[in-house]
């Protein structure tokens, strides 16, 4: 896996994330976003929402086996 595939999908999983829905830095597909936004809003409540876009990776990456298929597609087909 390259740090850019690892960031690309970090920058997705955190898109998730309220705050930044609100910043406006959003990426990935909105697909790819739609996917994940309940897992990551179930799994990851914890984290503050100015948090690093890897904290997310890591708290979806804790949780793949109870993530739905779908996030897990997402996280795969970036080579997570």
């Amino acid at each position: 896996m390259t740090i850019l595939k690892a960031l690309f999908l970090a920058i997705i999983v955190a898109a998730s994330s309220p705050a930044w829905a609100a910043s406006g830095l959003m990426q990935g597909t909105p697909k790819d976003r739609a996917a994940c936004r309940p897992d990551v809003r179930k799994f990851c409540r914890a984290l503050k929402p100015g948090a690093d876009a890897f904290d997310f990776l890591h708290c979806l990456q804790a949780h793949r086996s109870e993530l739905r298929a779908v996030c897990r597609k997402v996280l795969e087909t970036h080579g997570q």
